[in-house]
């Protein structure tokens, strides 16, 4: 349990940047690649997360053609709990770029552009004006990220394995209880743990849309 809390946390905080930038570049700009930076976020969604697993393996892995040269400077990523964190974030990627997506779109362009007009500058207009209207969003993908990488399995399993106490989240050890006589019980508890986490964060996550939906009608 601590583990996966350790892995779900740093997968969330450290694509939390990231997923901001892109959403807004999304939803915001207008450059050439924008359909396929669109497609390759989505990607993890629709792909076998097996494969996702093989490619961070290929890429990220000891031998794998970035992994070799962040070997070198101490930098390791696979079967390891760092690992876990990285496929869990990119699996968990997609979710939160849609949800910081879609709360920046629902905003009034117009809003923005009073504010430019006001003479403040492009990112002031963002912190002090966007950012406030779009904080619920934000969370409501952080949570949904945070879930998603608490029940990642088939990427995690298949870059980082399933070795106790490194990389042995709450799916892999559900699959490891199965596959041994009389785990059934302690599978079946972490199978409680993980639909009350998913629950919880659909439940939060669908509030924090609504009050989206009432501060953007509400401007």
């Amino acid at each position: 349990m601590a583990l996966s809390l350790k892995v779900s946390f740093w997968a969330t905080a450290a694509s939390l940047p990231f997923g901001l930038f892109t959403a807004y570049a999304l939803a915001r700009w207008s450059f050439p690649g924008k359909q396929f930076l669109n497609g390759l976020v989505h990607l993890p969604l629709v792909l076998p997360p097996v494969v996702t697993g093989y490619l961070l393996l290929l890429t990220f892995g000891r031998s794998g053609w970035l992994g070799a040269w962040l070997a070198e400077i101490g930098i390791v990523f696979a079967f390891r709990w760092t690992g876990a964190a990285l496929a869990a974030a990119i699996m968990a990627f997609p979710l939160m770029v849609r949800a910081i997506r879609l709360s920046i779109e629902a905003v009034d362009r117009r809003l923005e552009q009073a504010g430019a007009t006001l003479g403040a500058s492009p990112p002031w207009v963002f912190v002090t004006l966007t950012l406030p209207m779009i904080l619920p969003g934000i969370l409501a993908g952080t949570i949904l990220a945070f879930a998603k990488a608490m029940g990642e399995f088939g990427a995690t399993i298949t870059f980082v394995s399933n070795i106790p106490g490194q990389t042995r989240t709450i799916p892999t050890a559900i699959y490891a209880f199965l596959q041994v006589p009389g785990g059934e019980g302690s599978a079946l508890k972490l199978v409680l743990v993980s639909v009350v986490v998913a629950m919880g964060a659909v439940l939060l996550s669908e509030v924090l849309a609504r009050r989206v939906a009432a501060r953007i009608g509400g401007a």
